[in-house]
């Protein structure tokens, strides 16, 4: 570790039947910029007859879910109408604002599932907002020094995303070719904290090779950062400005006031209309967990 770099192990849970690494939230860092949730799932693999990924109905408020995938196929539904599948090189964006449910499912044929799904914490301001789903197929790609870059969302030097966002953010896709390591120095905006985190492969940063499932923090005031990727690695980069105030997060609800997850949860657990209904899922919807310790 140095005065800037960080390294946090992510810690195993379990997401629709799959295990997977969860690098934020976990006690050493509860957030990075707006980024409030990152998990790494799979890549998973399903024996014929396995069920593959499967959650079903759940409510969010209060944040953005953010998928993006890698490799098989994920089905999302939610309380607006909305059905897509997110395929390869895709981001699945959920914005839940004031209040929306949703299923994700693995599609039936693709017996693998590679993803990174996270969250971003709406702000205060923006917080109740309608909710809304928009679905990215085509992003900003190129390529530098032997690895190819994927602008996920936010701005990167002279690039903009698509994606839309409510604060300053970042997150971006490097990989490297199949035949050499790779090394480059990356620019970055001093004023965002950042977090790093090998989705294949081996990665160092800042000379630090991270270890499997380990996340890399690097704390604001650092204006570049060095970067190795063996041949054929992968490595998401997330950033944005720290958030002024804490962050409550709760289940799957996201707020700056206890008090609006306490009542999202009621809402929840006694059906209220505000989260809708998900249509064509064949399952039950979720129960929320005790309100204890809010």
């Amino acid at each position: 570790m140095t005065d800037k770099l960080q390294l946090i192990d992510s810690r195993t849970t379990d997401v629709g039947g799959i295990p997977v690494a969860r690098a934020i939230p976990v006690k050493e860092r509860r957030t990075i910029g707006p980024w409030c949730f990152l998990d790494h799932i799979g890549p998973a693999r399903f024996a014929p007859g396995e069920p593959g990924l499967n959650v079903g109905p759940h409510p969010h408020i209060g944040l953005q879910t953010f998928t993006w995938m890698l490799e098989g196929e994920i089905l999302h539904r939610d309380s607006l109408g909305s059905e897509q599948v997110i395929r390869p090189g895709q981001v699945n964006l959920m914005t839940a604002g004031q209040g929306i449910a949703h299923t994700e499912e693995s599609v039936p044929g693709h017996p693998s599932v590679h993803a990174a799904q996270l969250w971003i914490a709406l702000p205060e301001a923006s917080q109740a907002t309608r909710p809304r789903f928009d679905h990215y197929p085509d992003l900003p790609r190129w390529q530098q020094q032997g690895i190819g870059f994927t602008l996920l969302i936010g701005h990167h030097q002279d690039r903009q995303a698509p994606t839309l966002s409510f604060a300053p953010i970042l997150g971006l896709d490097l990989q490297a070719e199949e035949t050499r390591t790779r090394t480059l120095t990356l620019p970055l905006a001093p004023e965002f904290e950042h977090g790093l985190l090998a989705l294949a492969g081996e990665v160092a940063v800042a000379g630090q090779t991270l270890a499997a499932e380990q996340l890399a923090y690097l704390a604001p005031g650092t204006s570049e950062v060095t970067l190795t990727l063996k041949a054929g690695a992968r490595l998401l980069l997330i950033g944005g400005e720290p958030l002024a105030k804490p962050l409550q997060i709760w289940w799957n609800f996201v707020s700056f006031d206890k008090e609006a997850i306490r009542i999202a949860a009621q809402d929840w657990q006694s059906g209220d209309a505000r989260f809708g209904e998900v249509v064509g899922y064949d399952g039950a919807r979720l129960i929320a967990p005790p309100l204890a310790g809010l």
